[in-house]
């Protein structure tokens, strides 16, 4: 019973601290532009300018850009986990943490558990964005479902990345910065926006072992055929593999932290 009493103050104290970052990204113009403004902004911008270019109208180019917008998108919003967590240690609240009666693990959980919620509704926002502008699926809502899904996945394991970036470094701002740039030339040379075969022979061969290229490609392919397919299962498998190295490590400097 004690033991049962113990887990569940250790579940609440969790939700409380991801309630606590939810309002953080809420109340935060830069946090909230990330998850909610910015896939607006990046599908009618893509969309309106190189719909015609690339595909010859914008309703022909948006079931190339949802999968690609989708998952910049997440991308974009797993990104500022580290840039959070490192404003939250510069102005001393993990110290004053430290002084609550709360598992010294907690929060660290709260701002992982809060990066899902916050990933769900960046990819929402992408993906009705898409819908407004003409975009109708052909998979059903199940798979549309598992798509999403999958992104959140793919943009979760990645949180650790930039979470455990987000503790050695020292500097928000630099975090911020140089996650943006990242996630920019990733998806940028991939086949998010354009089709790869219009690429010259070596750009091309960077996009094709572009982790990213591998995600998008999966999404595309339930999206546009409703399939889980091969791909999903291999963006699972990698995904997997990143929490099970990041994770440890990521819980390991967050314990050893001054």
């Amino acid at each position: 019973m004690k033991s049962m009493t113990t887990k569940n103050r250790f579940v609440s104290n969790i939700l409380t601290m991801t309630h606590r970052n939810l309002l953080k990204t809420m109340h935060n113009p830069d946090s909230l532009s990330d998850v909610v403004i910015e896939p607006v902004i990046f599908t009618l911008l893509f969309g309106y300018l190189f719909g015609g270019v690339i595909a010859g109208s914008v309703q022909a180019y948006l079931p190339m850009l949802v999968s690609g917008i989708l998952v910049q998108s997440i991308l974009n919003a797993a990104s500022g986990s580290g840039q959070q967590l490192r404003e939250d240690i510069n102005a001393g609240v993990f110290d004053r943490f430290k002084t609550l009666p709360i598992s010294p693990i907690t929060p660290l959980a709260g701002q992982l558990v809060g990066d899902i919620l916050r990933l769900l509704l960046s990819g929402v926002v992408a993906l009705i964005t898409t819908f407004l502008m003409g975009w109708r699926p052909t998979a059903d809502l199940p798979m549309l479902a598992a798509a999403l899904l999958l992104a959140i996945f793919i943009g979760w394991a990645t949180s650790w990345i930039f979470v455990l970036v987000g503790l050695m470094a020292k500097n928000a701002e630099l975090i911020g910065s140089l996650s943006m740039i990242i996630i920019l030339v990733m998806t940028f040379l991939s086949n998010a926006f354009i089709p790869v075969k219009t690429l010259p022979k070596v750009i091309q061969a960077i996009v094709k072992i572009n982790p990213v290229s591998l995600t998008i490609t999966a999404i595309r392919t339930i999206l546009s055929t409703g399939n889980w397919g091969s791909n999903a299962t291999l963006v699972l498998i990698s995904g997997g593999v990143i929490i099970l190295i990041f994770m440890p490590l990521t819980v390991l400097v967050y314990q050893r932290r001054d």
